[in-house]
């Protein structure tokens, strides 16, 4: 049983630190732009979303309540929110800088709050996500003999360990700062607010129609 936990806590590492959806460039982003201090707050508030929606799908499948996450009207209205929400976080990276008097630019830090909420609405809404962990804890519920606690337990060290490679992560954007220039940290803005507004379009798209 202990060889089976720790392959399925490497695949959700693995998984969940090479998953290249709409967190992965706005984490890649905000290092860039902000630093690791508040790169680590976004990714922390993205961790803390997954925690919470682990937990969340923990007793629907201890209450046998699963059905309310593969309910297809829940997952379109999910869905749409998430969209709408996307196209509204890629639209923000078009803002440009706010030039100070001296002809300096200033980019404007955003506070701890706003960014530890950004990260967590920005994953929590995502119903790709919300399908993601209902796998990880059906596949791993079996091997914990479907105890709540045993479960919590396992998936809190499980994001531990994904938080820890984010700040790795996060380390790695900052070195490839320092061979950018302004120039190109405007194009990857540009790069990162498109993403976002197509992740946001297709998942309307998909969920509307």
């Amino acid at each position: 049983m202990i060889l089976s936990l720790i392959s399925q806590t490497l695949i959700i590492v693995l998984f969940l630190t090479f998953s290249f959806g709409p967190a992965f460039f706005a984490l890649i982003n905000t290092s860039i732009k902000h630093g690791y201090r508040t790169g680590s707050l976004l990714a922390t508030g993205i961790i803390l979303s997954d925690f919470f929606l682990c937990i969340l799908i923990i007793f629907l499948v201890h209450f046998g309540a699963t059905n309310l996450i593969q309910d297809e009207k829940n997952q379109r209205f999910m869905g749409i929110m998430a969209g709408i929400l996307l196209v509204v976080f890629g639209a923000l990276y078009f803002r440009k800088p706010v030039a100070k008097t001296d002809d300096t630019i200033e980019i404007k830090e955003p506070s701890a709050l706003t960014t530890l909420i950004k990260g967590f609405f920005l994953n929590i809404l995502n119903p790709a996500v919300w399908i993601i962990w209902l796998g990880n804890v059906t596949a791993v519920s079996k091997s914990l003999t479907y105890s709540v606690l045993k479960m919590i337990i396992f998936f809190g060290i499980t994001l531990g360990l994904v938080l820890l490679v984010e700040f790795a992560k996060i380390k790695g954007a900052l070195k490839l700062k320092q061979l950018l220039t302004d120039k190109a940290m405007h194009t990857i803005n540009y790069i990162t607010g498109g993403l976002l507004m197509a992740f946001g379009l297709i998942l309307i798209y998909n969920h509307y129609f």
